[in-house]
């Protein structure tokens, strides 16, 4: 008892010998001791900076890239990690306070990665020095156990709240990646939530994705947003995300996203220039191929972010010179598979791209490919990918080459042609659906496509007319759709799909997959053909949407230029 009364009496004497040392005896001895007096307390003022790139799709050159300016086509060379370099090292010179980050679809898209099945790519965004990641939809297209590998090569940490594993018979296990990140800085707490397509089972072929179980992110949006704000006391809570701008801005307008202040999303590769205002939310979406970054800036007072500006920066090649170091990394890695991606397998007259909801050139020419093989087939048809940067220079011979790592670009998955019979009323209830997909009045139910493409009829519909009466007419070989007729069709086979299936129309008779691929068959008609001249054949027509929309995002201030 006495030992105890003395050391309550020291412990007393020295409690109330620190109460009597004043503030400027504090920052006298901590001056002596070369400490700083402010620690502990926030820095008053100062500024953050969060970039974002999404849909690369492994694109690591630059490349040309489309712009829709004065009502015409543009183009410009942008993009290529390099250049993306400089640009990187221009801002993290200009504000130490600069965090970066790509919220999905690295690791699908060239030739590149599916010759070292996506293990070319990490390399190069470690030595860009990524701080977050998200996975998007393309990033299962090795399966689930390679996806777990790729991203786990990264150096940065991963999110993601609505992937979970797989237990089977539909229960769910803990989440593949974690759901939420949290940067801090001079005390100050950012807030990073991610959540990828849920949609990836339907959208991929099935195969990619097995052992994923996804949930719609309205399932823990909200416990997790009252995680971030109240547990981790953020100061600003952003969601990264990979669900297509239309299901973006609806999440942005529900009631499980109070408290969230930004979206920053992917997968459309729609380029946002001004910030889309939901409900409880802004919502932005940084363009794809690397031609451009999205760069928001948080301005911080006394601990909370009272100010926030947004720009899309452009990835000019002209503007950011290539960084050396990068540019060599890449080399080395490409070089073992440099000359047959460069090998130029064919020509077109005419530029290639893919920007164009309705119709564009690169699946004309996909489609020309297919009727050119398939001439007794009634319809051939091609799915509505947005992938694929443009190509437009010629080289010495005035056209347009096309290389094999350009037919990569167009077509990752080198899937076989099948072919099979279908109904009039098959295909009507089909091109309802997809076209549903596409312009649902909805923004949640919003596929991230454009329209699939079709050779052999021709569609008229309502892009914005009521659900299953939006087509008009369709005629097959100038002969009106006959319900009950039977039509031979030609697709792309999908890995995991059931035999009677053909480009998502279930029930198909007499289905078969053809002994080559897509591939081979571009290049055997690219050999015979060229130059080809695949501009769209009106094989589609909105009645109530110009030839030249966009984009499928509408009823909000934005405009794809």
């Amino acid at each position: 008892m006495k030992n105890r009364r003395d050391f309550l009496k020291t412990v007393s004497a020295v409690g109330a010998g620190v109460a009597l040392i004043t503030p400027n005896i504090m920052h006298a001895n901590a001056a002596e001791l070369n400490l700083d007096p402010t620690i502990g307390s926030k820095k008053s003022k100062f500024k953050l900076t969060i970039l974002q790139t999404t849909d690369v799709h492994c694109q690591v050159h630059a490349h040309d890239e489309l712009f829709w300016e004065n009502d015409k086509i543009v183009f410009r060379k942008a993009g290529g990690y390099s250049h993306f370099a400089t640009y990187l090292k221009k801002q993290r010179k200009a504000n130490e306070n600069t965090f970066v980050m790509d919220t999905g679809d690295m690791f699908q898209g060239s030739e590149l990665s599916v010759k070292t099945t996506g293990k070319a790519i990490a390399p190069i965004l470690n030595a860009l020095k990524y701080d977050l990641y998200l996975p998007g939809n393309w990033e299962v297209i090795y399966g689930k156990k390679e996806m777990q590998r790729l991203l786990g090569g990264l150096h940065a940490p991963k999110v993601c709240a609505n992937m979970y594993h797989d237990m089977g018979d539909g229960k769910k296990g803990d989440h593949v990646f974690p759901p939420y990140y949290v940067w801090n800085v001079n005390d100050v707490k950012i807030g990073f939530l991610g959540y990828t397509d849920h949609l990836v089972p339907i959208r991929q072929s099935p195969n990619y994705s097995k052992g994923i179980l996804y949930t719609k992110p309205e399932e823990n949006l909200a416990h997790y947003v009252d995680v971030l704000r109240n547990q981790e006391q953020c100061a600003y809570v952003i969601i990264v995300a990979h669900l297509g701008l239309s299901q973006q801005i609806h999440l942005s307008n529900i009631e499980e996203a109070k408290g969230v202040d930004y979206i920053l999303g992917g997968d459309t590769h729609e380029r946002v220039r001004k910030p889309i205002q939901g409900k409880y939310a802004k919502v932005v979406e940084p363009g794809a191929f690397g031609s451009f970054c999205g760069r928001l800036e948080l301005s911080i007072e006394d601990g909370k972010v009272v100010g926030d500006q947004y720009f899309l920066d452009e990835i000019n090649v002209a503007k950011y010179k290539e960084d050396k170091e990068i540019k060599t990394l890449i080399e080395n890695l490409e070089h073992p598979y440099f000359s047959d991606i460069n090998k130029v397998v064919g020509y077109s007259s005419v530029p290639l791209y893919r920007y164009f909801v309705i119709e564009n050139t690169i699946d004309t020419m996909i489609l020309d490919a297919l009727r050119w093989r398939l001439s007794e087939i009634d319809i051939v048809l091609s799915n509505g990918f947005r992938f694929c940067p443009p190509r437009s220079t010629p080289d010495s011979t005035g056209n347009i080459p096309i290389t094999n790592g350009f037919i990569f670009d167009m077509l990752p998955v080198d899937s076989h042609i099948r072919i099979g019979k279908v109904t009039g009323k098959q295909l009507k209830m089909w091109l309802e659906k997809e076209l549903n997909n596409v312009f649902a009045k909805e923004a949640s139910k919003r596929f991230g496509g454009w329209v699939t493409k079709f050779n052999g009829m021709v569609v008229k519909f309502k892009a914005f007319g009521e659900e299953g009466s939006r087509v008009e007419s369709v005629t097959i070989a100038g002969q009106l759709l006959d319900p009950d007729k039977v039509y031979s069709i030609a697709a792309c086979q999908r890995d995991g799909d059931p035999a009677d299936m053909v480009c998502r129309i279930k029930n198909v008779q007499e289905p078969e997959n053809k002994p080559y691929t897509l591939h081979e068959n571009m290049k055997a008609y690219l050999k015979a053909a060229s130059p080809v001249n695949p501009t769209p054949k009106r094989n589609a027509i909105a009645i109530d949407a110009p030839e030249t929309l966009l984009s499928q995002v509408y009823g909000v201030d934005y405009q794809f230029h």
